[in-house]
């Protein structure tokens, strides 16, 4: 649709081109070649702009059918609020925009007298190409429709888990975290998408800013030049924009570069980085290095100082003792940095707790401090049992030995 409306912009444009003093059009309301297409082509995005505007309206309709039946409302008028109503009409607005500028043409021809020839004026044609153009830039607000149509045709929106998940875990599943998933997955697959989409919406902006001046920045090729040196911040300075409306848009593409650069920065060295695994094996074989260092470092300590030693106890040269002397502060010195290296690394590595693993493990101990507390008061209660029936044990035996010897020595009370 852009792409259409742009060629539409562009042959008016090249038949507003056709005389230096202005569009000249053909007599008693006969049209160019040119004027017929940019006719039918206009008369095709308007068609097209319709078949938009009934489809939008009939997703908020979808939307406020779903809104009732989630709240279990009968009368539609209650969703339909202040910030609902605006919404809808801005985005009508923003869609119902395109160029209009071979209607205007026709309408012109049409009311124009037949006996004598129609020439538009300097400022009548350059008015004209401003509006086409004006049109044609704003018709690329049509594109926050790409994150919506992201959006509901996604796997994440129609997975069933996905949804279920979020909805006990109050996610919103919107577009930024439908994005956010896509750049888990695959970074590097999205971020190249997205850069080649906007240079492609940026260069065909730029040609319809820079087509009026006549300069190379005009055709499409140079313009992804441009487009591409200035998102990299590269700048060679052979092409520039002449116009407001491409500087803007240089600006706007230099502006994301830097932030596309920064997320690719990002992107890179999350790849290039180790995982937990590798990290451990990496630090594990660091420390066995430096353990091996430290030994040998002591070793050298030790046997500085028996040269010292010997060096004292012979009193030979001085200069061959202040050698040594040298030689034991360089080996202490030298130990002493493996050390501080070697808790460097001790506390380096203790500070990457597997949180998850932590809490798995936390878990178990508690599991199993419960399960041990179920079992004691199990066997306590066991223990309780069998003492009321040793207490009741007892009682009856010292009734029957009250009888029987009742019943020997009935004297006995």
């Amino acid at each position: 649709m852009y792409f259409v409306a742009s060629m539409s912009s562009k042959l008016e444009t090249s038949s507003a081109c056709i005389s230096p003093t202005g569009l000249c059009l053909a007599r008693f309301g006969r049209r160019g070649k040119g004027s017929h297409i940019g006719f039918i082509i206009n008369c095709s995005i308007s068609l097209s702009t319709l078949c938009l505007l009934i489809l939008i309206i009939t997703f908020h309709y979808k939307d406020i059918r779903l809104f009732i039946i989630d709240h279990n409302q009968v009368d539609w008028r209650t969703a339909i609020t202040c910030h609902r109503v605006f919404m809808i009409t801005l985005e009508l607005v923003v869609c119902i925009i395109h160029p209009v500028g071979s209607y205007w043409e026709l309408s012109h021809n049409v009311n124009s007298s037949s006996s004598s020839p129609l020439c538009l004026s300097n400022h009548h044609g350059k008015a004209l190409l401003n509006m086409e153009l004006l049109l044609s830039v704003l018709m690329f607000l049509r594109l926050y429709l790409v994150h919506r149509a992201i959006l509901l045709h996604s796997k994440v929106l129609l997975s069933a888990s996905y949804r279920s998940i979020g909805s006990l875990n109050n996610i919103n599943f919107t577009f930024r975290f439908v994005l956010k998933v896509l750049m888990n997955k695959h970074p590097a697959r999205t971020l190249l998408a997205f850069i080649l989409f906007f240079w492609l919406t940026a260069s065909w902006m730029l040609t319809l800013c820079e087509r009026q001046t006549q300069k190379p920045t005009g055709h499409m090729s140079t313009a992804l030049w441009l487009i591409a040196i200035t998102f990299l911040t590269v700048g060679y300075g052979d092409v520039a924009p002449s116009t407001s409306c491409g500087k803007a848009v240089c600006l706007f593409t230099g502006v994301m570069g830097v932030a596309c650069t920064a997320m690719l920065v990002a992107v890179v060295t999350e790849k290039l980085a180790l995982n937990k695994g590798e990290k451990h094996v990496h630090f594990f074989m660091l420390d066995i290095q430096i353990s091996k260092r430290i030994r040998h470092a002591a070793a050298n300590v030790l046997r500085e100082c028996w040269l010292l030693h010997r060096a004292n106890m012979t009193r030979g040269n001085s200069g061959e003792h202040r050698r040594h002397q040298r030689c034991l502060l360089e080996a202490i010195r030298v130990f002493r940095h493996l050390r501080l290296k070697q808790r460097k690394l001790r506390d380096y590595v203790s500070e990457m707790v597997d949180l998850p693993k932590m809490q798995m493990i936390m878990c178990d101990l508690s599991a199993n401090w419960n399960n041990s507390y179920r079992e004691l008061e199990q066997r306590i209660l066991s223990m309780e049992q069998k003492l009321d029936e040793l207490s009741r044990c007892f009682q009856q035996t010292s009734e029957l030995l009250s009888q029987v010897l009742h019943q020997c020595n009935p004297e006995i009370r």
